[in-house]
């Protein structure tokens, strides 16, 4: 902050010119090309912004996901290459520098310096300062059919012209900064991964038995009774009432184990529906994805719940966990593959879920390994809560700063 002082106190003492976003950037909306005529879709070349793109690629983009022809290009002019699209409806309050000449659909806004004020300004440093500008959009939008940003007054915000040597300065030192965040990120992901891989390779360790002799392999029909489930879209789901396991939540929510349920059922609808009872497991029968099939929950609450079609209720005296845990190994992940049909969407019968050989060591043993995996479980869910806390705080941390950086004193007329 005090090379930033020096700068300010040489370039700057009496503050900061600001001029209204209408005085120093031209603006245009984008827009879609009509889906109608097939030809606007076809052979394009022209990158076209949408938010997806910004979702999946970031704030610095040189290439977009989709691309339209020079032909649907109302009279043929692109916006030029760095420029900042900002949403002004719809996801309002994100923004992106575009630094090749491109398009964009009608949520966004593109700014770029007028002529008289192109040398005015380092385009990285009004990327960081869009930033600002996305925090007032947010807070001033008006509501019709969609909410929009204000955009008459959005043309009178003011906009700060500080020093190029200012500016340059702040680029550098943020710059700075979002690679330290950036190589951060990538580190603790990276630790979560390696400690994922260290528990699955336990998991499969401990999970796996000799063939001959010492543990059975049991199929699952013969000590367990597999009820399919029927019905239950999401539109059945009700703020409260009978607890409800989703197929659907079982990819995306639980984990080995669960307590409480996501989602409630009337009385009426679960009167229909299969019966989970405590120490049941929910396993899933059908996705997409060959991975997401034979996903399975064991059910520890207390209360009866319900769970619905594209997933089989396993009914057994086992440890429940140990089932569950035994779900997640390479052995289990090869074997249902066996058993899957179809192409987009894969289905692993109950008929065939219950051919499925499982080695079930005695009761004490199988307790011994889920006090073990229980561990593991807790020291990996332990780092998966802590790295969105860490990222979030070193965020904030890297906003404070960014912030402090890009407030300016105007400079008196």
């Amino acid at each position: 902050m005090s090379g930033i002082g020096e700068l300010i106190e040489k370039f700057c003492p009496k503050g900061v010119e600001f001029q209204s976003l209408a005085d120093i950037f031209e603006m245009r909306n984008g827009y879609t090309p009509s889906k109608a005529d097939v030809s606007n879709w076809t052979n394009g070349t022209i990158p076209w912004f949408r938010m997806e793109d910004i979702r999946e690629n970031g704030r610095i983009l040189d290439d977009a996901i989709q691309h339209i022809p020079a032909s649907a290009v109302k009279g043929g002019r692109l916006f030029p290459a760095n420029s900042i699209i900002l949403a002004t409806s719809a996801t309002i309050g994100e923004h992106a520098l575009i630094t090749i000449p491109f398009m964009s659909n009608q949520r966004f806004t593109a700014l770029w310096p007028k002529p008289n004020f192109v040398r005015l300004f380092d385009m990285k440093f009004v990327f960081y300062y869009c930033f600002v500008l996305d925090e007032w959009c947010r807070s001033n939008i008006t509501t019709s059919s969609f909410a929009a940003v204000d955009m008459s007054a959005f043309k009178h915000f003011k906009f700060p012209i500080p020093p190029l040597e200012v500016q340059q300065e702040i680029v550098r030192i943020l710059d700075t900064f979002a690679e330290l965040e950036a190589e951060l990120e990538a580190e603790l992901e990276a630790e979560l991964e390696a400690r994922r891989r260290q528990y699955a390779y336990y998991r499969n360790t401990l999970l796996s038995f000799p063939e001959t002799g010492g543990v059975p392999r049991i199929p699952m029909g013969e000590f367990a009774k597999l009820v399919r489930g029927n019905g239950m879209p999401k539109t059945d789901f009700t703020d409260s009432g009978i607890g409800a396991i989703h197929y659907g939540q079982i990819y995306t929510y639980y984990g080995t184990w669960a307590t409480q349920t996501k989602s409630f059922v009337s009385p009426n609808t679960a009167a229909k529906l299969a019966k989970v009872d405590s120490g049941d497991i929910v396993i899933t029968n059908t996705s997409e994805n060959i991975d997401d099939v034979g996903k399975a929950v064991a059910w520890l609450g207390r209360e009866q719940v319900v769970t619905g079609g594209h997933a089989t209720v396993i009914k057994h005296t086992q440890n429940a966990k140990y089932l569950a845990y035994f779900f997640q190994t390479t052995e289990f992940s090869l074997a249902k593959r066996k058993y899957a049909s179809g192409t987009k969407v894969i289905d692993v019968s109950a008929k065939n879920l219950a051919k499925i050989e499982i080695p079930l060591p005695p009761r004490e043993e199988q307790d011994r390994i889920v006090d073990i995996l229980d561990k593991f479980d807790a020291l990996v869910n332990d780092l998966s809560a802590g790295l969105p806390a860490e990222l979030n705080a070193r965020r904030k941390q890297y906003e404070h700063y960014r912030n402090r950086l890009l407030t300016f004193e105007e400079a008196l007329v």
